[in-house]
């Protein structure tokens, strides 16, 4: 097995079960709190309407954009670390297919996983700040998958000498 198949099978396991935790961490420790918080603040904004109070309306209604953006974005964290986990293992199946040296596979496998590991990890800093860092570092993340991904469609396609001649 070459080390770019290594690479993507077990870094692929490592973050499925990295995403399985987390997803389990969260569920355990913080969802419920979450939701709670999202139905209160919802249930005041009506409430807040009801009674013809706007300004308690706006309020409880910026509390459960923000609830509900930081509970977007830790599902989405959890689901993107094991689907990406999921794509590096289906990939490290058939990397052999990549019709390039080793060493370019290699450089492939390693763009594919830091994506797959930064990508998410930016998704889940928005929940901390607003900023264009976080959003910066998810860019990044998912343009290693990208980049990763379409050298390694154009290994596949590539025409010439097979991959083992070519190490």
């Amino acid at each position: 097995m070459s080390g770019s198949r290594r690479l993507l099978i077990i870094g692929g396991i490592a973050l499925a079960v990295w995403g399985m935790g987390y997803g389990l961490w969260y569920a355990v420790f913080a969802e419920h709190q979450a939701l709670d918080s999202i139905g209160a603040s919802l249930a005041g904004s009506f409430a807040a309407a009801a009674d013809r109070n706007p300004i308690v309306m706006e309020t409880s209604l910026e509390q459960y954009r923000e609830a509900k953006y930081v509970y977007d974005r830790q599902v989405d964290v959890h689901g993107h670390w094991i689907g990406l986990a999921m794509l590096l293992i289906v990939l490290g199946i058939g990397f052999e297919r990549v019709n390039f040296p080793e060493r370019f596979r290699q450089f492939l496998a390693q763009g594919l996983l830091v994506g797959a590991v930064v990508f998410p990890l930016g998704v889940l800093l928005q929940t901390f700040s607003h900023g264009p860092l976080p959003r910066a570092i998810a860019i990044a993340g998912s343009g290693f998958v990208i980049v990763s991904l379409l050298g390694s469609a154009v290994g596949v396609v590539a025409r010439g000498s097979s991959p083992s001649a070519a190490d």
